[in-house]
Order: C-alpha cells, then sequence, then structure tokens
C-alpha cells in the first residue's frame, strides 16, 4: 500500500486517518510504504519566512498535528491484534524542513530534531535523506523514493509525462511521490522485464494556502500494488472521495 503525501498541519482535521485505518484493517497489505511529507513543518518553512502568512506557526502544533494522524491511522491497526505489515516511512522534503533549519541555526539543537517526529514507534523502517536529496529504497524490484533528482541540480524529476522521465532516469521499476501528481507508465526490456514508473498523488483532502490553482492537478488518495514481483505488479488506485464514502460513516467509532 503506497500513502503518498499527507501533509498534517494544525489548521485541519485528521479524519482522512481514520479513513486510512480502516482501509488498512480491510485490505492487510503485506507492506505499507508512507512517500513521506506525512508532516508538514509550516512553521519552519524558509519561503514563508517573513511574510504575512507566517505569523502564527508553531513548531510544536505542527507536531501534534503530525503525531495525531499517524496514532488515529495506527493505533486501530495494532487493536486488531493481527500482524502488523511491514512498515516503512521516508523522510520527505517537509520533515527535511528541521535538519535545514538546524543547519541555519545551529543553537536550536536540543530544542527541535527528527526524532519529535516519532518514526521509530510508527515504523519498522525509517528511510532519511542521503546527503541533499530523499533516501532510495529498494523493494521487490522497486525503487522507492520521496522524488528522484533529474540531474545533478538535484531538481525533482518532472515534466509533461512525470512517469515516463522517472524511468528513464531510475533505470528500473521507480516509485516516487513530492509532486502530487498521479502519473503511471509501463514498459518491457527487450529480455521481457517489466518497467514501472509511478508517481503516487497525495493523501490530501485540503488545499494548502500556496497551492492556488496548482491545487486542480492533485490526485488524491492510495495505490494498492498487487502481485509485485521483479518489478512488476497491478495497481488499483483508490480516491480519498471513495474512501471518504466507505469509512466517514465511521468516524470516532474506532
Amino acid at each position: 500500500m503506497i500513502v503518498p503525501d499527507q501533509h498534517a498541519v494544525p489548521y485541519h482535521n485528521n479524519d482522512r486517518a481514520d479513513w486510512l485505518a480502516r482501509l488498512t484493517i480491510e485490505i492487510r497489505p503485506d507492506v505499507v510504504v508512507n512517500m513521506g511529507d506525512a508532516a508538514d513543518m509550516e512553521s519552519l518553512s524558509a519561503y514563508d519566512k517573513g511574510s504575512r502568512s507566517f505569523v502564527g506557526r508553531s513548531y510544536k502544533k505542527d507536531i501534534e498535528a503530525h503525531l495525531e494522524f499517524q496514532d488515529r491511522w495506527w493505533s486501530p491497526v495494532r487493536k486488531t491484534k493481527k500482524k502488523l505489515p511491514r512498515r516503512i516511512v521516508h523522510e520527505g522534503n517537509h520533515e527535511h524542513r528541521i535538519e535545514r533549519a538546524l543547519d541555519l541555526s545551529p543553537e536550536l539543537l536540543g530544542t527541535i530534531g527528527f526524532n519529535d517526529l516519532e518514526f521509530n514507534d510508527y515504523y519498522d523502517e525509517v528511510i532519511r535523506y542521503d546527503g541533499n536529496l530523499p533516501g532510495i529504497n529498494e523493494l521487490d524490484g522497486i525503487l522507492f523514493a520521496h522524488y528522484f533528482a533529474s540531474g545533478i541540480s538535484g531538481r525533482p524529476t518532472g515534466g509533461e509525462h512525470p512517469a515516463h522521465m522517472l524511468l528513464h532516469k531510475a533505470k528500473q521499476s521507480a516509485c516516487a511521490a513530492h509532486s502530487h501528481l498521479w502519473d503511471f507508465t509501463s514498459q518491457f526490456t527487450q529480455k521481457g522485464k517489466p518497467w514501472n514508473g509511478l508517481i503516487a498523488g497525495c493523501y490530501q483532502d485540503y488545499n494548502n494556502p500556496w497551492a492556488g490553482s496548482l491545487a486542480n492537478f492533485w490526485k488524491r488518495g492510495i495505490t494498492i500494488l498487487r502481485d509485485v514481483s521483479e518489478g512488476g505488479y497491478d495497481h488499483e488506485f483508490i480516491s480519498i472521495e471513495r474512501m471518504k464514502k466507505e469509512y466517514g460513516r465511521y468516524l470516532g467509532s474506532l
């Protein structure tokens, strides 16, 4: 189960975490990959610092919103007493804001830190940044990263057909998030080996203040990969609207 950018924020509810808990319990995936940007960390945004929109932001509230989301997702799954899936989380560029803030203001060391996210309490594996780029993890012939660099500049792969560009750079099956777009492409080598490229969308039911009309391009939901083997799989996209319709009536009963 691929869960892309959740962007938990203090000013929007985490009801979508309840829907995600219900789905996780229902389908019982072998592996869950949280693609990163689980926490939005607006209080550490270098882009907005000094602007009117920055006023009132709180590191503590950012962390609390993130932890509430993770707890509302995973506590009901644990309560079933059934075997948990293998849980993997990637550090996204929004979580990496913590490290960047410490680099710019070393005096904050000891007052803020990556461990405040408590990923180790919810996940078996945490894929950290590798230098200035998101870490890459390989599972069953698929490379996973919050995003892949397009070249030595370190910019994320993109373009009109981002999944195709992802395959071009990765040279094997790969999955990324980050852009909030959803795109898929499939190719085969001359030996019949599958190469699948997946850009996984986002898991938000709200728009960030900065997004504007860009949010119209976002595809919101999660993707299930079935019969995964050596980079090949069947995929199913489940929209957040469908999850809300199916599981929203259970709100508060977990």
